[in-house]
């Protein structure tokens, strides 16, 4: 019973992962562009809800609806005036500036916020729990993992069902011909980032509700998001959701074992799946 409790509890912590790897692995599918400050971006969505939440005296999850917004605008931003610039056959420049974009985001949020730690709060939901089956769940991490499920069904059906989609998976394809048909790359591409941004946004709220976070936890949140999309297969989204599922078991396999294996054992969880399958469980085709 207390393997299977493990499980579940390691399961619904992967949705939280999934959550911080799905708007990474949508703009790695897109532009093929590893974004290093996207741990950053996650934590600076974090904020950005915190602080619409205490202006206005409102839930976090009331104060979502107005960061998403937001957010979309930072990515849109962002690529439009600064990763555009920088993306090309060379992958050296776009990992320059978006590490450069991290170091700025992290000074900035200690300037305005200082190293305290913060902490969304969401009531009495947060200390609710239901049954299912054999084992009791918290609210929160089931909900964690029901919106990472509902997140990436949207993004698929973006991806693969809309003329957006069509748009994304042909310039990802071939951005040379797409611009002889009308369709504006930079566009697309400034699209795609302020979606990640909004999933960011989406993963913060359940990040800052979960535990306390200030500005310098965004690398470990790329390093969870990294994995995740490497252990998927990069650009898929659904193996995204498989591997932040994998790592939350394997952390909550280890820290049952002892606390202080829980990180680690997700790191070797990382490895020994690269070892059986370099590529990833669900590489897509054109990789």
């Amino acid at each position: 019973m207390i393997v299977i409790d493990t499980i579940v509890q390691g399961v619904l912590l992967g949705g939280l992962y999934a959550l911080f790897a799905a708007g990474l692995s949508l703009v790695f599918g897109v532009m093929r562009l590893v974004n290093l400050a996207h741990g950053d971006l996650i934590v600076l969505a974090a904020f950005v809800i915190l602080s619409i939440a205490t202006a206005l005296n409102l839930s976090p999850f009331v104060a979502l609806l107005l960061a998403c917004p937001v957010m979309f605008a930072v990515g849109w931003g962002l690529q439009t005036y600064l990763l555009n610039r920088v993306l090309g056959e060379d992958i050296l420049p776009p990992l320059l500036v978006t590490f450069g974009l991290s170091v700025v985001i992290q000074n900035g949020l200690l300037e305005l916020f200082s190293a305290d730690s913060q902490k969304l709060t969401a009531g009495a939901i947060e200390a609710q729990s239901v049954s299912l089956g054999p084992v009791t769940v918290g609210v929160m991490p089931l909900l964690t993992f029901v919106s990472a499920v509902a997140v990436i069904f949207a993004l698929n059906q973006i991806f693969y069902r809309t003329k957006l989609g069509r748009a994304f998976r042909a310039t990802s394809d071939d951005r040379e011909t797409v611009g002889l048909m009308g369709i504006r790359p930079n566009n697309v591409f400034a699209v795609a980032t302020g979606i990640a941004m909004v999933v960011a946004t989406i993963a913060a709220l359940y990040l800052g509700i979960r535990a306390n976070f200030d500005p310098s936890i965004g690398p470990a949140r790329l390093l969870y998001a990294f994995e995740a999309v490497i252990i998927g297969g990069l650009g898929s989204l659904w193996g995204t959701l498989a591997g932040g599922v994998i790592i939350g078991v394997a952390q909550a396999l280890g820290a049952a074992i002892n606390p202080e294996w829980q990180i680690l054992s997700g790191h070797i969880a990382f490895i020994a799946v690269l070892l059986v399958r370099p590529r990833g469980l669900f590489p897509r085709a054109n990789d």
